[in-house]
């Protein structure tokens, strides 16, 4: 052998022992192809209303979970024409689909098309880094050719199709259907299963919302490949080409907003950041048709209040299920679109005479009756300073003598009120609200009997929840949680105390019934139904509420300003809240409540 020969094998020999030294180097640290069987991408969580609607999807990225065979099969083949179209014949790497690249990249003076099959698009998007060099490419080959060994090729398209971004923030084709064209994909015509193909090779290029003559060219070039290969015919061709392009993508707005916003805060302090990726089925308790009639209701009250005021009225509204303490509805602002501050549960407000019952309830269970009398004369206290007088004074600044307590009631007399607080003591109102379920700050002071003191509206609902059933219910927002297998992970149980005697519960429906049948209330008798309830109205009318119930749900609704000004001349809760709780409870159809409540 001459040297000259000799010393060729040598060269050739040393480089092909670096070049597969390196490749069995790039190779080594694979990762392990055995994790796609454990596979579980990223995935929405969805909330649903008790009725089976969607309210809420929460996620990190957009994206539903959907197995291979519910895909149809012009939409695989859409994706296959255009990215892959040997996709059934490779072992994962397309020597031929490569050649062909490098050709054209060699014209054209630079990279202008790639090789990669669908197989190493997955395993790029899986297990690699998005870099273009040598060694991620030589891994990108061998972890394709290991995954192809190891799945079918449905499998493996299923995969690719549930992990691929599609852009606007939709990861996967189910999300990317929704967000297109706000249907699933079981739903989408072959020019929009032509239009998601062309997507996932540069979304943001080839986007309708932004480059909607760049999109529509991709899709033609899809619609020519599927052509081409005979997937489809002429006539399918010229009618997919003439298919309008989406305008606007279909952003998913919360059903039940404000109830959705606390709900997700409750189960992030539970579930973390996995909410938003686990794909969990959340059932809500809300009730989506009541949901609507709160909404409906609460606008409504706002315009009509603000007709006789001026702009800037507020509102909210809490439903409560008064066997299990279910919330069914809660509107927390006119538009949560505008301000997402909640006023049923984060606003603390005055309550004014909302707030008498407490004072009764703890006279009642001291052992008075509905028919026991309180004297309604004028009365006067030491002021807060030193040589001041307090004299408190009812509504329409007239006295009434000996009343009982179910009238005092009835016509929301201040006067006896405070006088019976100062009988029964106030540190013991204060012991019995607390009991009862309000959890803010309450003042030891004597105007604390007419609602002097801030309270919330869920904190009001859930106490005159105990008025109607002795209990004190803890308020329910989900009624359990499954994961994505569907498989339950946690169920809520009904949590109550007994908190009041029967004999009270008795007397104090009897007063509340009173509000209703004879006194500031009676706009609820057109109702037609037994109800109890209790209006209020604070100082200068800057807070209007009324709170009720009758034998199925608690229902409480603020109205007012959130600068603290007066609500308007006149405006009280008879005539600003209770119109709104009125309107709702009409528009809750009773068939509804009998299925709430087996």
């Amino acid at each position: 052998m001459s040297k000259k020969l000799l010393s060729g094998l040598i060269i050739f020999s040393t480089i092909a022992g670096i070049i597969g030294g390196f490749i069995n180097w790039t190779v080594s640290d694979l990762p392990n192809i055995k994790l796609l069987e454990e596979y579980a991408p990223m995935e929405s969580s969805r909330v649903y209303s008790s009725d089976g609607k969607v309210l809420a999807e929460l996620y990190l990225e957009r994206r539903t979970f959907i197995p291979s065979y519910t895909i149809p099969d012009f939409v695989r083949k859409a994706f296959i024409s255009v990215e892959d179209e040997r996709f059934y014949s490779h072992p994962g790497v397309d020597l031929i689909g490569i050649m062909r690249a490098l050709w054209k990249d060699i014209r054209a003076g630079g990279i202008v098309e790639g090789g990669s099959t669908i197989t190493q698009q997955l395993a790029r998007l899986l297990f690699l880094q998005p870099d273009k060099s040598i060694k991620r490419k030589i891994k990108e080959a061998a972890l394709s050719i290991k995954i192809e060994q190891r799945y079918t090729k449905d499998e493996i398209l299923g995969m690719y199709l549930n992990q691929a971004y599609f852009g606007t923030r939709a990861y996967g084709i189910e999300a990317a259907s929704q967000t297109y064209f706000g249907k699933t994909t079981r739903d989408i015509t072959l020019a929009e299963a032509a239009l998601l193909a062309s997507m996932p090779k540069a979304p943001s290029v080839y986007s309708p919302f932004k480059n909607p003559e760049k999109a529509r060219d991709r899709r033609t070039t899809v619609l020519e490949k599927m052509l081409d290969q005979k997937i489809i015919t002429e006539e399918q061709f010229h009618q997919a080409k003439l298919e309008p392009l989406p305008e606007a993508p279909h952003f998913r707005k919360y059903d039940a907003p404000y109830f959705i916003e606390t709900l997700r805060q409750i189960l992030e302090a539970k579930y973390g950041s996995g909410l938003y990726t686990e794909g969990y089925k959340i059932y809500s308790t809300v009730n989506s048709v009541m949901q609507q009639a709160a909404e409906e209701a609460v606008r409504k009250g706002a315009v009509m209040v603000e007709k006789r005021t001026k702009p800037g009225i507020e509102g909210a509204l809490l439903a409560v299920d008064l066997r299990t303490g279910q919330i069914k509805a809660m509107v927390g602002g006119v538009d949560f679109w505008k301000n997402q501050f909640n006023r049923a549960t984060q606003a603390l407000r005055q309550p004014g005479s909302a707030f008498k019952p407490f004072v009764y309830i703890t006279a009642l269970e001291n052992g008075m009756t509905s028919e026991q009398i309180i004297s309604d004369t004028p009365i006067s206290f030491p002021g807060a300073r030193s040589g001041q007088t307090w004299r408190p004074k009812n509504y329409d600044g007239q006295y009434h003598g000996n009343v009982t307590l179910k009238t005092a009631m009835a016509k929301s007399l201040n006067v006896a009120a405070i006088r019976l607080a100062a009988n029964t003591g106030v540190e013991n109102i204060i012991a019995m609200a607390k009991k009862l379920g309000i959890q803010s700050t309450l003042d030891p002071y004597l105007p604390l009997a007419i609602g002097a003191s801030d309270v919330t509206l869920i904190d009001m609902v859930t106490a005159y929840a105990a008025f109607a059933t002795g209990m004190r219910t803890k308020p329910q927002f989900y009624e359990k949680v499954l994961n994505r297998d569907g498989i339950v992970i946690q169920e809520t149980a009904i949590e109550q105390e007994k908190v009041l005697s029967e004999k009270a519960v008795e007397e104090m429906k009897i007063l509340l019934r009173a509000v209703v049948e004879e006194g500031t209330a009676k706009k609820a008798r057109e109702l037609k139904r037994v109800l109890h309830g209790k209006t209020g109205t604070t100082n200068d009318s800057t807070d209007a509420w009324f709170v009720g119930f009758d034998d199925r749900l608690v229902v409480g609704v603020w109205v007012g300003r959130d600068n603290h000004a007066p609500i308007g001349p006149r405006q009280t809760g008879s005539s600003a809240a209770l119109p709104i709780w009125v309107e709702f409870m009409k528009r809750v159809p009773q068939q509804i409540l009998a299925d709430q409540n087996p």
